[in-house]
């Protein structure tokens, strides 16, 4: 089985932003061209990003989804000696960031959304998970404030503020809230970082006195990591937030139930735009054989479609992918199967 998790990423594999940098008509709610089909980036990556970013091409172009793409480079570039996302796409500077953070925070980019679903037909051990993760995109461990004490000795400062708090959990209530989902878990370690969760904690418990509606309860991120390998459906009624690590380790945990990072879709979201990408490696061993599998990609366009409220044209795709794998006859090799990149794609078109 090809574990493309394994692999590490020059750049992203694929992404989609919902707000374009073209010259056409723009407003609050993107950039739209003479005809009223809305501008989306496509930034297809390395390994086997192009290839999967054509297999979504053709699949919105099967389905006549009413967008136009524009493609755009992001290879991380040197500019006055440090890492940066090229001029032509950056919104505000973070020259000294990490290039897969520097998209987060030049994009503001505050939560991570990652839901991972059963697909009915693919046999896992467990074929009941429905779970919901969003993860807090901006700080914690992952904020790059580190140094050398002495010799020997590094400290990592973990940065925790009411402020990204406050905002990833009012996304939360309101995502479960548009998913239908009567319950928030607020997952943490605030028993032993007593401060740094303790301010997440007590932040989302005061966002979720606006929401009479759902239930909230809080729970240890190790009780939760023993509760899901158990019994998934523990949290097949909950939408779960927590700070940045976190949610990391989680959402790939939670993958793992359900087959692997090839299948499950991520959505990175902000005030001013938003990016859709399959978190799978690159895989270079396979890049270019149309060996690839676009179901990452693919289910990550289905969220972006959501999000973009193009409902019907979410629905039609997702269905047409989840026959295709349970059909069995196109799986791509690290499903099991033997098809090729181009065949799972044209089964996925004859399905729509």
């Amino acid at each position: 089985m090809q574990r493309f998790a394994r692999i590490t990423r020059v750049q992203p594999t694929s992404v989609f932003l919902r707000r374009s940098f073209a010259s056409n008509t723009s407003n609050e709610r993107g950039t739209f061209t003479a005809d009223g089909k809305q501008v989306v980036t496509m930034i297809p990556g390395d390994g086997i990003g192009p290839e999967i970013s054509i297999s979504v091409k053709k699949i919105f172009e099967a389905d006549k989804v009413p967008i136009v793409w524009e493609d755009v480079n992001v290879t991380p570039i040197l500019k006055d000696g440090k890492t940066a996302i090229p001029d032509e796409v950056r919104v505000r500077k973070n020259p000294a960031i990490p290039p897969s953070i520097a998209r987060i925070l030049t994009f503001d980019l505050f939560a991570n959304v990652r839901p991972c679903k059963s697909i009915v037909g693919y046999k896992t051990p467990f074929d009941n998970v429905d779970s919901v993760l969003i993860r807090e995109n901006t700080e914690g461990e992952y904020s790059g404030i580190e140094h050398t004490v002495v010799d020997g000795v590094v400290q990592s400062i973990k940065l925790i503020t009411e402020e990204a708090s406050r905002r990833v959990s009012e996304y939360a209530f309101e995502y479960a809230r548009s998913i239908g989902r009567k319950k928030v878990t607020i997952v943490h370690k605030a028993n032993i970082q007593k401060q740094a969760d303790g301010l997440f904690l007590a932040t989302a418990m005061d966002v979720s006195k606006a929401y009479p509606d759902i239930t909230v309860e809080d729970a240890l991120l190790d009780r939760v990591c023993l509760q899901i390998v158990q019994d998934p459906t523990d949290f097949s009624d909950t939408v779960m937030v927590m700070p940045n690590l976190y949610g990391d380790i989680l959402s790939d945990l939670g993958a793992g139930l359900i087959g692997g990072l090839g299948l499950t879709p991520s959505g990175n979201i902000g005030r001013k735009a938003s990016i859709f990408e399959s978190v799978h490696g690159t895989a270079p061993d396979i890049a270019g054989k149309d060996l690839a599998n676009p179901t990452a990609l693919l289910l990550s366009s289905v969220m972006m479609l959501r999000h973009m409220k193009l409902e019907d044209h979410a629905d039609r795709i997702q269905k047409a992918v989840l026959k295709t794998i349970a059909e069995g006859q196109f799986r791509t090799g690290d499903l099991g199967g033997k098809a090729t990149n181009s065949a799972f794609t044209d089964a996925v078109i004859r399905n729509l």
